[in-house]
């Protein structure tokens, strides 16, 4: 009798919610470098990704002892591959989940982390784009916030909206500032993988990655997560500054709870696998703010910072012809995703954010049984 194909049994547990890893020879190359064929014939006998497994379960599936289970599924733990709760271990989608854990923890030797970062960047752009265009819609990670300064430049109230016009806390990134005196930041994971597979972003380097307030970030600079760095309150501001300065969107996961509250990534839409996949098909590659752009065409110069910054690549310069004369920027409303990056760079102040909706997020949003930063832990 034939062998199980291990590790393609394996790649079909990796699923949780929404999230699957789909059938492609460079999903396998990617498992074959996590695990090596001892450890892929006992991860064989786990669950799906949506649950635990005890020792106790281990042992009697696979016949192995405790003291052997334990040391096979040691590297995995460390090198982030899997999950471990007390004396429980789980397995994890590829990404969001295994694709943080392991580059954040780079406990891998220098060879693999490479070869796994050239996967990865391939994964991103072969084949998330597909299954994007699969998803179902109904469902969204994450969602822009707000640049910094927005309240107090960016912001025109639409009275003529019957629904409230400022802006509430899970909507902008001044939040996170006001309300805290710790942050750090870590490598950005997305543009991390680009520069290892020689595709280096043009945008921003990977240090200029993802914001972490309060314990959370402590905690990671205290763990040893690659790049992390603890920032004091005026580094913060200047830091989130610079990132609106480069074009880089204020991910946040779309919820209203302690998620939104702590996390944010700085997204460019040439890596970020939210940005990136959707871009090639010129979709919206997060659900969008309820904010969304207006020109002032008299103050508008038509210098194009706001076509060059956006991410989306939802604006263009609209030249005059015999039957529209007007020279004007034109926003592609069905490309943009709200994030302001336009009306935080424009030189003239010409660009205003408008809110145009009320889409309000739910209180915890649940990647099947878990949520975003359970994933990464």
């Amino acid at each position: 009798m034939a062998e199980p194909d291990y590790y393609d049994i394996v790649r079909q547990k990796l699923v949780l919610g929404p999230l699957t890893a789909p059938k492609h020879r460079k999903i396998i190359k990617l498992l074959k470098i996590f695990w090596n064929e001892e450890e892929i014939k006992l991860l064989f006998h786990f669950d799906s990704a949506d649950k635990w497994n005890s020792i106790k379960q281990l042992m009697e599936r696979s016949g192995l002892p405790k003291d052997k289970i334990k040391n096979l599924l040691k590297r995995s733990v460390e090198n982030g591959t899997i999950s471990k709760k007390g004396l429980k271990y789980c397995l994890d989608p590829i990404i969001p989940g295994i694709f943080e854990k392991y580059f954040m923890k780079s406990k891998d030797t220098e060879e693999n982390i490479s070869k796994a970062a050239k996967l990865y960047r391939d994964i991103m752009k072969e084949i998330m784009p597909q299954r994007n265009q699969l998803n179902d819609t109904e469902w969204n990670l994450f969602r822009p916030m707000l640049p910094l300064e927005a309240e107090e430049k960016l912001i025109e109230i639409n009275k003529d909206f019957d629904i409230q016009s400022q802006i509430l806390p899970y909507e902008s990134v001044k939040t996170l500032i006001d309300k805290n005196d710790q942050f750090a930041v870590i490598s950005c994971q997305c543009r991390l993988i680009g520069e290892l597979s020689g595709e280096p972003c043009e945008v921003a380097p990977s240090e200029m990655g993802c914001f972490i307030v309060g314990s959370a970030g402590v905690m990671m600079v205290s763990d040893g997560i690659r790049g992390a760095r603890l920032l004091n309150k005026e580094e913060a501001i200047e830091f989130i500054k610079e990132t609106e300065k480069r074009g880089l969107v204020h991910n946040a996961i779309f919820d209203k709870g302690y998620e939104s509250s702590v996390f944010i990534c700085n997204c460019c839409s040439c890596h970020c696998g939210s940005l990136f996949p959707a871009k090639i098909f010129h979709e919206k590659g997060a659900l969008p703010s309820n904010f969304s752009p207006k020109f002032n065409i008299e103050l508008c110069n038509k210098c194009e910072t706001c076509m060059r910054k956006c991410p989306n690549e939802a604006i263009y310069h609209k030249f005059p012809i015999e039957i529209d004369p007007i020279e004007r920027m034109v926003l592609r409303e069905e490309l943009c995703i709200g994030c302001g990056i336009c009306a935080a760079n424009c030189p003239n102040d010409a660009i205003k954010m408008i809110k145009v909706r009320d889409n309000v997020p739910p209180e915890k949003n649940m990647i099947g049984n878990k949520t975003f930063l359970e994933l990464i832990q």
